[in-house]
């Protein structure tokens, strides 16, 4: 379709001609001028072609290479660059033309399928279209211009290229096309001649077929008066200065695009700067920067940083520290309250102490026997959340050993080291943790401050601590009620403020208009299993005496996008004194709890040792909430930071050699590669885009015209420009051959006119009727009066309904 373009002003031929469909891939040309003349194929890389006649072939065999030899076609494509003296800098797209009807191994939506590919490339708004349209075929149904009208409807992009004029029936012309009076289009047209099939078969070069289109131009007699707006030297000069007021309009945002781009590469580029494989000592500056960095980035996460701040999750430091005061307090009080069990043992210990005597003072030894058993309980919370943090210690080493990515080795070895010791330091924690908790259960210790002892058991009351904490607010937070009937508005989710006293929730979070308030007294929280279509992790509060929670709903089901989220409210309600449902045995061994007989002496004496041991281990939990969190502070989380800064190189060191361990990936290779071309070409562009700016002269785009036609055309298309201008036997022509000037007036019909229209002699009717383009008429310039003689003047016929003259 362009191949007449992409000679321009080369003197070699190199694009393939036969008949049917030659061009079966898209063929990308990038013109470039350089003083030497040659080819290059991106497929064929390093390999320079001077024989033309050889990139003929390479073009036909890489075309046969993925479409087969039989007329299949794809969308794959071709990349040639030809350097030249002869040629401006361009780059042309050639496509295939549109087929109707499938021959070969061409699938039966042929002709969908081209036209997708076209509409692929002509859709860019930095692509100029050059509709390239058979002079001797009919104008109006021309697929590129319906084609580039759908993508560049204002025809600031759209250049018309008419072909093969020298191949029209003798006695017409295209002067109307050419002039752009017929179909105008807002760029206009330009006429080509190219060389025919006996000229190329003559060998004929391209020099000569130039000059013979210039004298075709020159002696025509409907052409010569615009032979210096025609041929191809023309084309490629019209087509130059669109390109460059093309990219003069799109510069401004086209280097915006090109400078986020740069400012987005330039932080990876910074790092391979510096690369010099040939130093010596390369390999040992980057172990050095990669640990000191991994160092950085390790205690970066830990101890919180504004420069590398994860938006999606918890993790690092803030995970841990949601461990320490969220999780682990959790676990203690899930843990601890188990109300009938508790009373039950407390029971026991106390029957059993007395043995067969009948006791009349409460045995304090069952009383150090209970808290011993419940501080030994203990042991369970505090190691897991040894467990946890040890995980998260290992999470943040995998995120921190990302950046040594570029050496695989180094980041595997990394990885294992650090993770060994963080294992090491796990079971030293745990023997301190155990430690701790056996130190506790060593000596009990009733002289304790904050004891309420034997005296004030019995006047101890259970909402001591909360009373204390006061109705601060605890929590504010969306959540989802979950049990909500759909008659009656179905799940919503609403903004929760959680106090000590009360949950109440709004509407939103200005907390403007209150939904409801449900006081904490008597309440439980119970888990919920997550149910097969629902994606929300849900929980529920319930009353212990049975009462409604809520309106006539005897369970509050909340929901939470996490089970994270979950487990942070249970240890907000915690706080607030709103404890985990526990669910009990109802029957214990054969029956015996329900056949204890429970004298009032034993309850006294049973709810005397209930208070002392509640008493006491809110202590321990308090000392214990304390010290665990340091414990693991110091033994693990420290001394990992202490071992990467200090320690972590020598293992290296001693673990491989360190040109095993610096050696780089291919991948890691090949992107620095590509980073560094990227961010040159980049520079280069912008630094071009500059030159551009100062040293070219663009030209106005010509005013719009009117393109209805386009639209008329699918209904009622014209006739050929081959049937325009064909004389009669008799009359010769009454214009000037080689004149400009405007066509003769003729009268238009209307109310005024008193006589009737003169009628044509056989022969074609004129596309359209005349008309004025500010009416919106078709933008038709009258038919030149041929038949009739001079002093006779002709009315064209009526015009369209509708339109004015």
């Amino acid at each position: 379709m362009m191949k007449t373009v992409w000679l321009l002003r080369s003197k070699t031929d190199f694009l393939p001609r036969g008949s049917g469909i030659v061009t079966r891939r898209p063929l990308v040309l990038q013109l470039v001028t350089a003083k030497t003349e040659y080819a290059e194929f991106l497929h064929c890389k390093g390999r320079k072609f001077t024989d033309f006649d050889e990139v003929r072939q390479e073009i036909e065999v890489e075309t046969d290479r993925i479409t087969g030899v039989n007329k299949g076609i794809s969308s794959i494509p071709i990349n040639l660059r030809i350097y030249s003296p002869h040629v401006l800098s361009l780059t042309l797209i050639d496509l295939p033309g549109i087929t109707k009807v499938p021959v070969g191994d061409q699938p039966p939506d042929i002709e969908q399928q081209i036209r997708d590919m076209i509409m692929q490339f002509i859709s860019r708004e930095n692509c100029l279209i050059l509709a390239v349209t058979p002079a001797n075929t009919d104008l109006a149904n021309s697929d590129a211009l319906k084609l580039a009208k759908e993508v560049d409807p204002q025809g600031l992009r759209t250049i018309g290229v008419i072909t093969k004029l020298d191949l029209m029936d003798e006695g017409t012309d295209a002067r109307d096309v050419l002039e752009n009076k017929l179909l105008p289009l807002r760029r206009g047209y330009i006429g080509v001649v190219n060389r025919s099939q006996k000229d190329i078969d003559g060998k004929k070069d391209i020099k000569a077929a130039l000059l013979a289109e210039r004298k075709f131009f020159l002696s025509h007699p409907a052409y010569r008066h615009m032979a210096d707006r025609m041929g191809t030297p023309y084309l490629q000069k019209v087509l130059n200065q669109q390109l460059t007021n093309h990219i003069r309009d799109t510069l401004p945002a086209f280097r915006s695009k090109l400078q986020s781009q740069l400012l987005s590469i330039e932080h990876e580029v910074e790092v391979y700067k510096n690369f010099r494989p040939e130093d010596p000592t390369r390999k040992t500056k980057a172990l050095l920067q990669m640990v000191q960095q991994f160092s950085v980035d390790f205690e970066k996460r830990i101890e919180g940083s504004g420069d590398q701040v994860d938006t999606l999750e918890l993790s690092g430091g803030a995970k841990i520290n949601r461990i320490f005061h969220e999780r682990f307090p959790f676990e203690l009080v899930k843990m601890e309250f188990n109300e009938k069990e508790l009373r039950r043992e407390i029971s026991y210990a106390i029957k059993n102490i007395h043995g067969i005597r009948t006791g009349l003072f409460t045995p304090d030894m069952a009383f150090e026997a209970i808290v011993k058993k419940q501080i030994v309980k203990l042991k369970g919370p505090c190691l897991k959340s040894v467990d946890l943090v040890m995980q998260e210690l290992i999470n943040t080493v995998k995120k921190c050993t990302k950046k040594l990515a570029t050496y695989p080795r180094l980041c595997e070895e990394t990885e294992r080291i650090v993770a060994g010791y963080i294992r090491e330091r796990e079971e030293k924690t745990k023997d301190q943790v155990l430690l701790l908790i056996d130190i506790q259960v060593s000596y009990i210790n009733t002289n304790h401050e904050d004891f309420i002892g034997f005296a004030n058991a019995q006047q101890r009351s259970s909402q001591v601590n909360k009373s204390a904490v006061g109705n601060q607010v605890i929590r504010k937070g969306w959540l989802t009620i979950n049990n909500i009937g759909i008659m009656k508005g179905g799940s919503k989710e609403y903004w929760f403020v959680l106090t000590a006293e009360s949950l109440s929730w709004y509407k939103d979070d200005e907390e403007k208009e209150k939904k409801y308030m449900l006081p904490l007294d008597n309440l439980k929280v119970r888990d919920v299993e997550k149910s097969f279509m629902s994606s929300k992790h849900i929980f529920a509060l319930f009353n212990t005496e049975q009462r409604n929670v809520y309106k006539d709903y005897r369970f509050l089901e909340l929901a939470c996008d996490s089970q994270e989220e979950v487990d942070s409210w249970k240890a907000s309600l915690l706080r607030a004194g709103v404890y985990p449902d526990k669910s009990s045995t109802e029957n214990d061994e054969n029956g015996q709890a329900d056949n204890f007989s429970m004298d009032p002496q034993l309850e006294r004496q049973v709810e005397t040792i209930r208070n002392l041991v509640d008493s006491y281990m809110s202590i321990i939990n308090k000392c214990i909430r304390d010290l665990i969190p340091k414990t693991i502070m110091h033994l693990m989380i420290n001394n990992v930071k202490e071992f990467i800064n200090a320690e972590l190189l020598a293992h290296l060191y001693s673990s491989e050699d360190q040109n095993t361990l610096m050696e780089e990936s291919a991948e890691q290779a090949q992107r620095r590669d590509e980073m560094l071309r990227m961010y040159q070409a980049l520079k280069e562009a912008l630094a071009i885009i500059g030159d551009i700016s100062t040293s070219t002269v663009s030209t106005p785009a010509p005013p719009p015209v009117d393109d209805s036609w386009l639209q008329q055309a699918r209904r009622s298309p014209p006739p050929s420009p081959s049937t325009q201008r064909r004389p009669t036997l008799n009359n010769p022509p009454t214009r000037p051959l080689s004149g400009r000037g405007p066509a003769p007036a003729i009268p238009s019909p209307g109310p005024q006119s008193g006589a009737p229209p003169v009628p044509f002699r056989p022969g074609p009717l004129p596309p359209f009727p005349s008309g004025g383009e500010a009416h919106g008429g078709p933008p038709q310039v009258p038919s030149r009066p041929t038949r009739a003689p001079p002093s006779v003047p002709r009315r064209p016929p009526p015009a369209v309904p509708g339109r004015s003259a």
